[in-house]
C-alpha cells in the first residue's frame, strides 16, 4: 500500500484502516507505559524506557511493512543520531526561551539549584523518552501521515494538531484553553517538524526534551501533571494567561506565540529546497 494506493482508497476503507492502525498503536503505547511503572528500580526503569521505545519503533516498522506493503521510510537508521539530537536541542531551547521570557517579565524566579532526588530525575528522563516515542508514532507516524497521504499537508497538520491538543483535555487541571494551546504550540510544531525532516526522530527528540526540560529542569507541571523532582526550585507568579496556571507553562500564551513562530518557519522551509540529511 503505497501513497498513491492510500490516496485512491475509498474513504470508508481509509477511515477504517486508520482507526485500526491508531487502536493498535495506542494499545502498544499503553502496554509500554504499564511495563515502565510496574518496575521500581532505577536501572530497570531506564532499561524499560529504552527497550520499550526500541520495541515500539520496531513494531511500527513491521506494521508499516506488513499492513501498508512498504518500508517505514520515516525511521531511517542513518539519521537517528543527528535528527534526534537536533530535536533534543530544539525542545530544550524552546522551553529555555519560554523561561527566559518569563524571568524578564518577573513571572519566574529561581529559588535554588540542585535536588535531593537525582534518581527521580533520571527516571523521568527515560519515561519521557518512552512518552515521546509512543506519542509521535501515534500522532505523527500514523495519524498525520495517513491524513497527509490521503488529504494533503494542510488537512493533516490541522486535524492532527487539534486531536493532539484535545486528547489532553482529560489531564489534571486541563481547560479548553490549555487544549487549544497544546494544539497550537506543540501539535503544529511537531507536525511541521515531522513533515520537514521526513523522519520521526526529529519530533521524538523535540517531544522528549520538551517534557523533560519543562518538568524536570524548570519544575513546571507537564500537561497538568506533576513531573516529580526538578533541578531548579522556583517560584512562578503572575496571571494564568502568562504563567499557565495550574496546568503548567504549556497553557501560557508565551509558548503558544513561540510555537506559532517556529511552526511557521518549518512550514516555510518545507516549501524551500533541502539538502538531504540536514534539518
Amino acid at each position: 500500500m503505497d501513497t498513491s494506493a492510500i490516496k485512491a482508497m475509498p474513504v470508508w476503507k481509509w477511515a477504517l484502516l486508520l482507526v485500526v492502525s491508531l487502536v493498535l498503536a495506542v494499545i502498544m503505547y499503553g502496554l509500554a507505559q504499564v511495563a515502565f511503572f510496574v518496575v521500581d528500580k532505577l536501572w530497570l526503569q531506564c532499561t524499560v524506557g529504552v527497550v520499550t521505545s526500541i520495541v515500539m519503533l520496531g513494531l511500527y516498522a513491521l506494521f508499516v511493512k506488513w499492513f501498508e506493503k512498504h518500508k517505514a521510510n520515516d525511521i531511517p537508521f542513518n539519521r537517528i543520531a543527528q535528527d534526534t539530537a537536533k530535536g533534543l536541542g530544539v525542545g530544550f531551547c524552546f522551553f529555555l526561551s519560554v523561561v527566559l521570557i518569563m524571568m524578564l517579565l518577573g513571572l519566574y524566579r529561581i529559588d535554588s539549584i540542585g535536588t535531593d532526588k537525582p534518581l527521580e530525575i533520571i527516571s523521568a528522563f527515560f519515561l519521557f523518552l518512552l512518552v515521546g516515542t509512543g506519542e509521535e508514532i501515534i500522532f505523527r507516524g500514523v495519524l498525520f501521515r495517513w491524513i497527509d497521504e490521503k488529504w494533503g499537508f494542510v488537512v493533516a497538520l490541522t486535524a492532527s494538531s487539534l486531536i493532539f491538543g484535545f486528547i489532553h483535555i482529560s489531564e489534571s487541571n486541563a481547560t479548553l484553553w490549555s487544549s487549544v494551546a497544546i494544539a497550537v504550540e506543540a501539535g503544529l510544531l511537531l507536525g511541521a517538524a515531522y513533515k520537514y525532516s521526513g523522519t520521526l526522530w526529529f519530533p521524538i527528540g523535540i517531544h522528549w526534551a520538551w517534557n523533560f526540560t519543562q518538568g524536570n529542569i524548570f519544575g513546571f507541571e507537564v500537561s497538568g501533571n506533576d513531573a516529580g523532582a526538578a533541578l531548579l526550585k522556583s517560584t512562578v507568579s503572575g496571571p494564568d494567561w502568562l504563567t499557565g496556571g495550574a496546568f503548567g507553562a504549556e497553557a501560557s500564551v508565551i509558548p503558544v506565540l513561540l510555537g506559532l513562530i517556529l511552526s511557521a518557519w518549518y512550514i516555510w522551509k518545507i516549501e524551500t529546497p533541502q539538502i538531504e540529511g540536514h534539518v
